[in-house]
């Protein structure tokens, strides 16, 4: 198994370059496809100012988008780097959400920006896109600069469906990296064989995946701060974990320990639901 097609979205935030580097990196890494796909949300313009100067306001609109998808495809272009596989730029019309979700249908690895806080938009557009995509999502921290991922991982283990999915998932940087962890957090006994994480790992070194298994549990604290917490300890370059959350009366709400690790990661985060 390889990732032979990554899709990463652009928009018109500085920190996209930072993401778009590191997806032309993973798609040198394993001779993938990649998809540039640049897309905004639609523009929230007030009722009032379109009942006052309407077209006058549609067209400084379609002038902005147009000048930040021109910036965006200039960063592309430098970006490129020969030898590194195909790459292609597209722009898109629709919302970010809908353009994202369709062209996440054909990839193998979608990456996105953490959501920067008290942007409630690019929050519930990471949310959404993560429950809904169908495809596993890379996150790239709002900070930090990250030009090799995934040497040493650090699998968030649960023995839920959103976890299994997110190991399988990550599988190709897995057997590529130089150490894996696997941490049971606060385990429940019922989850799990004998030895919380056991299984998973034989499951990996069947795969070619040597990885040591833990557990740990702090009940004073959430299992989102143990998580982030350990991430820090093991000096891990890439979190792996489930995203979990259901959509219900069409409001997204993500459990306790993927809300935590969304808001305040400082690393690259491979989640999947």
């Amino acid at each position: 198994m390889s990732y032979k097609t990554i899709l990463v979205h652009l928009d018109d935030q500085p920190r996209r370059a930072e993401r778009l580097n590191l997806a032309f990196e993973l798609a040198g890494r394993f001779d993938a496809h990649l998809v540039a796909l640049f897309a905004l949300d639609a523009a929230r313009i007030p009722s009032y100012a379109l009942a006052e100067a309407g077209p006058v306001v549609r067209e400084i609109e379609a002038r902005r988008r147009g000048e930040a998808a021109r910036a965006a495809e200039a960063e592309f272009r430098r970006a490129e780097r020969p030898g590194a596989g195909a790459a292609e730029w597209r722009v898109s019309s629709q919302d970010a959400f809908n353009a994202v979700r369709l062209s996440a249908r054909y990839a193998d690895l979608v990456v996105l920006g953490q959501p920067e806080p008290e942007q409630a938009a690019a929050r519930a557009f990471a949310e959404e896109v993560l429950l809904s995509a169908g495809r596993p999502v890379l996150f790239v921290p709002y900070t930090g600069r990250f030009r090799d991922v995934g040497k040493r991982v650090l699998i968030a283990w649960n023995a839920g469906r959103e976890a299994a999915r997110a190991v399988s998932d990550a599988l190709p940087i897995l057997a590529q990296a130089q150490s894996v962890e696997i941490v049971a957090f606060c385990p429940e006994e019922d989850a799990h064989g004998e030895v919380a994480g056991a299984d998973i790992a034989l499951f990996l070194a069947r795969h070619g995946v040597k990885a040591a298994a833990a557990s740990q549990c702090a009940p004073e604290i959430d299992v989102g701060s143990q998580i982030l917490s350990r991430v820090a300890d093991a000096n891990a370059d890439l979190l792996v974990m489930g995203g979990y959350g259901h959509s219900r009366l069409r409001e997204l709400a993500l459990g306790g320990a993927t809300r935590t690790v969304l808001d305040s990661m400082t690393v690259p985060v491979l989640m999947a639901h």
